[in-house]
């Protein structure tokens, strides 16, 4: 039983994310909130409407990309649990963490990027918020699921 993988590590992991998809559905909720008062102030609470529909549209055709960058980083994660791997074996992992990190990163700094840059109405606002949002909660929920999927369970 000593060559026996040790999940701990990933079973701590899901429930961080699981904080954090709290938190980020309380932001959500919170911001949807504060758009739709300043909206509704301005005589705009159709548009509200609109950007939540868009955004979840936007979602819907991300959904499958970010479905498998999460399997892939689940698999990988998995596997870096299996014990006595060799050096080259380590090391290709270390590489494909080290990848997605970026890919992870330039996706943060695209959205960063894009709200600075984007216009000051509020419907546009509202939409890049609720894709940001949406686009990181799809991506811990999905990682979480394929986790929990890959990891038997305790006994």
């Amino acid at each position: 039983m000593a060559n026996s993988p040790n999940y701990t590590r990933l079973r701590r992991m899901t429930k961080i994310y699981l904080v954090i998809q709290i938190f980020l559905v309380v932001l959500l909720l919170f911001m949807a909130l504060n758009f739709q008062v300043k909206m509704k102030a301005e005589g705009l609470s159709q548009r509200f409407l609109h950007s939540v529909v868009t955004a979840l549209a936007i979602q819907m055709a991300l959904f499958y990309p970010i479905r498998k960058f999460a399997g892939n980083e689940a698999e990988r994660e998995i596997e870096s649990c299996t014990p006595g791997l060799d050096a080259a074996k380590l090391k290709s992992l270390r590489n494909r963490r080290m990848i997605a990190d970026v890919a992870k990163m330039g996706v943060f700094v695209f959205f960063v990027t894009f709200v600075a840059r984007a216009p000051k109405v509020l419907f546009i606002q509202s939409l890049i918020f609720f894709s940001f949002i949406l686009t990181f909660l799809s991506y811990f929920q999905c990682l979480s699921i394929s986790l929990k999927r890959g990891i038997p369970p305790e006994k």
